[in-house]
């Protein structure tokens, strides 16, 4: 197989640093909000919806950017950078709304950078190894989700459990994160401008097969609430405070270790059967949490949600990106990860307010009833692919 290209490597080096630093804190603001800060559930549930809804609202409009400028890597720039200066609020907050405002500032940049950076791949790499490039990128993203942590338990031991001072070192790995990107990510050939591309002309000419997959992905955030009430339920069950992150450790390790290869897999033709496989992961994955006692059931279903992961993120950037007009791209993943994020804001919502009404396992159930519609779907919406056919 054809290397490939540095930019691609670059830019997974570039998320890697930014995800140690952003999964450090994010493996502790779960706790220090309800823990240090008194947040209740349904504080969690609307902080996380809204901070992912943002960043999926400004892809749009930074894809679409991207787009009519005809240029990628300032704009990513820009987004990490943003999310690079949040670190530091975040040990400063002595609020819940503070909480908020720096997760809004960090979702921001990640808003930002997102439907850009996806553009910018798909931009440099040839159509055949894109599974391979966004499996890649994605797994290399995700070993910084692992260490970060990994870090964040290390560092609480360390430090006596002081989390606003594990919460400052983040900064630094945010910060080399800009640095590679800065130096080592080059632009691809530059695609051709567009003039308007947020006009309903633009997006009306994305095409059936590209709204689809927009549908499907919409509908699968909906089965997928954020990973903050893992963390919550590993510390229900009976997880030490210091070792709460480990949640978000074995999740990134199973993602981790499925992520390239089902990039491999998708670009050989297996997409309808990885889409298929991720969604019965996310089934089993709710069913084990919600029922779970103990914290070996607890980890289990921890692995069967990265699988989850895994199998499916990637693979959803590879359609959206074969789908696109290459003078849309940005704009169409921008639409993508828009629709996703209101998506995400309802069910995080909603998952936050099932569990301080009803309990964790009510949460659970539901996204195990809203995966299983999604599967549905699926098989509804998709016919099954050969191998080597797109």
């Amino acid at each position: 197989m054809k290397p490939l290209p540095r930019t691609v490597w670059a830019l997974g080096a570039t998320s890697l640093f930014m995800d140690l630093s952003s999964e450090l804190v994010h493996g502790l603001l779960p706790v220090f909000m309800t823990v240090v800060l008194g947040a209740s559930m349904v504080a969690v549930g609307v902080v996380e919806g809204i901070a992912e809804a943002t960043a999926s609202i400004v892809k749009l409009f930074s894809g679409a950017l991207s787009d009519k400028l005809g240029r990628r890597k300032p704009i990513v720039v820009l987004g990490y950078g943003l999310a690079a200066l949040s670190k530091p609020l975040f040990p400063l907050a002595g609020s819940v709304a503070l909480v908020l405002g720096a997760r809004f500032i960090d979702r921001i940049g990640k808003g930002i950078r997102g439907a850009p950076r996806d553009a910018l791949i798909a931009d440099v790499t040839p159509a055949g190894q894109r599974g391979a490039a966004y499996g890649l990128r994605q797994a290399l993203d995700t070993v910084g989700a692992v260490l970060g942590p990994l870090a964040a338990i290390g560092l609480m031991l360390a430090l006596a459990s002081d989390i606003r001072l594990v919460l400052w070192l983040a900064v630094v790995p945010a910060a080399l994160s800009v640095l590679v990107l800065v130096f080592f990510v080059t632009e691809g050939s530059a695609p051709q401008a567009a003039s308007n591309p947020v006009s309903f002309q633009s997006i009306g000419s994305l095409g059936a097969r590209y709204w689809t997959i927009v549908t499907l992905g919409a509908v699968f955030t909906l089965a997928r609430f954020s990973e903050a009430f893992l963390v919550i339920r590993g510390q229900d069950i009976g997880l030490a405070l210091a070792f709460v992150p480990l949640a978000l450790v074995v999740m990134n390790v199973a993602y981790t270790a499925i992520a390239y290869p089902a990039g491999v897999a998708a670009d050989r033709g297996y997409r309808k059967s990885l889409l298929v496989w991720g969604l019965l992961a996310l089934i089993a994955a709710d069913l084990v949490l919600a029922s779970s006692r103990d914290l070996v059931w607890f980890f289990a279903g921890v692995v069967l949600w990265g699988a989850h992961m895994g199998l499916t993120q990637g693979l959803l950037s590879t359609l959206v990106a074969d789908a696109a007009p290459e003078r849309l791209r940005g704009t169409a993943f921008g639409v993508f990860h828009l629709v996703s994020g209101a998506a995400l804001l309802g069910a995080s919502v909603l998952a936050g307010w099932l569990w301080a009404r009803f309990g964790p396992e009510l949460a659970f159930y539901a996204g195990a009833a809203f995966t299983a519609i999604a599967l549905a779907g699926l098989l509804a919406l998709t016919r099954d692919r050969r191998p080597g056919t797109r």
